[in-house]
């Protein structure tokens, strides 16, 4: 039953990551492309946790928080280079 709900939880946020990916591509502001960038971050820690907890290794959980470490601090920086235009003062 387990094995059922992880598939089905798999294949919900694949289809959420190509939603992301359309509104990436057809976003009409540069705040909605970031927005999806973020959410699709978000999308693929949920997938490697998925993956993680079907394959029963911790190494997965690692990878989910080394990722989620990169895209908080890549959403800071591009949102800090859309508001003043450089990242770095």
């Amino acid at each position: 039953m387990m094995d059922h709900a992880i598939t089905f939880a798999l294949a919900c946020f694949a289809l959420a990551l190509l939603l992301n990916l359309w509104r990436l591509a057809r976003g009409p502001l540069v705040a909605d492309r970031i927005l999806a960038l973020d959410t699709m971050t978000i999308n693929a820690i949920a997938l490697i946790v998925l993956a993680g907890i079907r394959w029963d290794s911790a190494l997965y959980f690692e990878a989910a928080l080394m990722f989620a470490m990169v895209g908080f601090v890549s959403t800071v920086a591009l949102c800090r280079f859309l508001l003043r235009g450089d990242v770095i003062e």
